[in-house]
């Protein structure tokens, strides 16, 4: 297992320097390494990393979220106010929407798996937008009208609607009914994560402000507590509907609505986390890529990941109607929110596992997905960010 932690950390930091190098996000590097050195390719890491691949990836995220919810202004979210809401589902229902309409036509599929095809490939991946939106308030691009701290929110709750949507329809397609209630569960499950993470980060305040203790200490307190409301998801979800995700962010937004000096000590420390996060999230994310799939990848599939792409884009922009924002400010909200890659390479081969008919077109696709708009999501936000948006 450590020699398999040594491939992890070497490649990723080799091939994310050179990405980083030729001016391509360091992500493409990572997710290559993941590639090369995975079971499909070389085969360096060993099974039992891979077997608690998916725990690790939601720790790298988890350390993602607190990271966003201590960067992130309540006061700044309120002011974008209808354009943060429509953004958590509007431009993911475009896309599920825009793949029931071309998928058929382009894969030769039906409907409802068209549908479940949409549900795996209409979520945005927050390992990919989260950490450049929160180096875009760390700089104060478009902060003063909200837009990072906009996409940041709508990434995290983007998710958890995709994937109500993705047990919907694979019930379906199992010979199941639609149950209202996994619906009404989408707004439940995040109002109770907001409440949730809100009174964690409010007691732990409390709790830090009455006893003295050094920041690394408070660091592991707080990822301990998150790793326990992610449990609670897992154990318990399906009986009290319970966004964990969500209640991770809102904890750190707390922490910093509360006492935001504390906020800012805990960020650094978490900034240096992610620099090793960051490397096991992608790497693993790439290792889990179907080498076979990406082969018997057809010229279509590749074309209906991009012409949905521009579904979710409409999505986005009929999200910001009547904001104050500039042509090229929407723009850049358009490009932002395409990448994919965390939830795809975590769900994308459940249909296969579930015995559906789709389920080899959903891994393929959900593979062309990650490699498609990860790279070029971070490459379009990295490279227009600075030209399109104004620093305060």
């Amino acid at each position: 297992m450590l020699i398999s932690i040594a491939y992890i950390l070497f490649s990723g930091l080799l091939l994310g320097f050179l990405c980083k190098k030729i001016k391509f996000p360091s992500l493409f590097g990572m997710i290559l390494a993941g590639i090369i050195i995975g079971p499909h390719v070389l085969n360096c890491i060993d099974t039992s990393i891979l077997s608690i691949s998916t725990e690790i990836r939601k720790i790298a995220l988890i350390i993602i979220l607190i990271r966003a919810g201590l960067k992130l202004d309540f006061n700044d979210l309120k002011k974008v106010g209808r354009p943060a809401l429509l953004m958590c589902f509007l431009p993911a229902t475009f896309e599920v929407l825009g793949m029931v309409i071309l998928a058929p036509r382009l894969l030769s599929i039906s409907i409802l798996d068209a549908a479940v095809l949409g549900a795996v490939i209409g979520a945005v991946s927050p390992a990919v937008i989260v950490p450049r939106m929160i180096k875009l308030i760390d700089e104060g691009y478009g902060t003063h009208k909200g837009i990072p701290q906009m996409i940041l929110a709508g990434a995290s709750v983007d998710d958890v609607f995709v994937i109500v949507l993705f047990t919907t329809f694979t019930s379906l397609a199992q010979g199941g009914d639609a149950s209202i209630r996994s619906f009404i569960n989408i707004p439940v499950s995040i109002v109770l994560g907001i409440l949730g993470g809100v009174l964690a980060g409010y007691l732990l305040v409390i709790y830090f402000n009455r006893f003295h203790l050094r920041d690394s200490v408070k660091v592991m307190i707080i990822l301990g507590i998150s790793f326990v409301l992610t449990f609670f998801e897992d154990k318990w979800g399906h009986i009290i509907p319970f966004a964990s995700l969500i209640a991770v962010m809102a904890l750190g937004t707390m922490i910093k609505r509360q006492k935001q000096e504390l906020a800012v000590r805990l960020s650094s420390k978490y900034d240096k986390l992610w620099v090793a996060a960051e490397i096991f999230l992608f790497v693993l994310v790439g290792a889990s890529v179907e080498i076979g799939s990406l082969k018997t990848a057809g010229v279509s599939a590749i074309i209906l990941v991009l012409l949905v792409l521009i579904f979710r884009m409409a999505g986005v922009f009929i999200c910001l109607i009547g904001t104050r924002l500039e042509a090229k400010e929407r723009l850049f909200c358009m490009l932002a929110y395409t990448p994919k890659a965390t939830v795809q390479a975590a769900i994308g081969g459940l249909p296969l596992a579930m015995g559906l008919a789709c389920g080899n077109i959903v891994l393929t696709v959900s593979v062309i997905a990650i490699m498609l708009t990860a790279p070029l999501g971070a490459f379009a936000i990295d490279l227009t960010y600075k030209k399109y948006l104004t620093r305060q």
